[in-house]
């Protein structure tokens, strides 16, 4: 029987996502990965190399999925409060990016991090969207596109960064409901855009 190279990496990078998001690149070990993938451990690093390169095409794929699934189209910049509830509603069905970047920015620091040119690229074409929306009058003219997306991503994904604050600051709250939270979300960024 061939081997099939395409579904072997896959096996091993989906394993992987989850162990770089619950121990982070430090802590995740490659035999777990190749275990979990039902896959030898030698395979690992004949198609990523060490394991500080495999969590950087680990991030690379779930950065992909989130771009891929929610773009910032004209219509979202000209809405970016809807744009903001879908960015939402993806980290709402695939909480460990979050952690992923989490891990990243605490192994990174200020250090340059796996693709940082490219990612410095996709997120610019997100300024310049914002920027052009801003020409078409849909979006607050007075706020750097750039703060502005950055203030739109940090409210969107902090729901899902520290529950534990969000549950703490909305006890009791009626309306504390993942709908309700998305609803407050949009509404916010609305506002602020506006």
């Amino acid at each position: 029987m061939a081997w099939d190279t395409a579904r072997t990496r896959q096996l091993l990078l989906d394993a992987a996502v989850q162990e770089y998001a619950q121990h982070g690149p430090v802590g995740a070990r490659m035999d777990r990965i190749a275990s979990s993938a039902g896959v030898n451990k030698e395979r690992i690093y004949q198609y990523f190399g060490n394991k500080q390169q495999l969590f950087g095409v680990v991030l690379d794929q779930e950065l992909g999925r989130l771009a891929a699934a929610v773009p910032l189209t004209d219509a979202l910049a000209d809405d970016l409060g809807e744009y903001a509830g879908r960015v939402y509603d993806y980290h709402a069905e695939h909480p460990h990016l979050v952690r992923l970047m989490h891990w990243e920015g605490l192994q990174a620091g200020d250090e340059p991090v796996p693709a940082e040119a490219d990612r410095t690229r996709y997120y610019a074409g997100k300024v310049a969207a914002l920027a052009q929306a801003q020409r078409r009058g849909t979006v607050n003219a007075a706020e750097n596109p750039a703060y502005l997306l950055y203030a739109v991503v940090a409210l969107t994904v902090w729901w899902f960064s520290v529950p534990q604050i969000v549950r703490m600051m909305t006890a009791g709250a009626d309306a504390d409901t993942p709908a309700g939270r998305r609803a407050a979300l949009v509404a916010m960024v609305r506002r602020i855009a506006g």
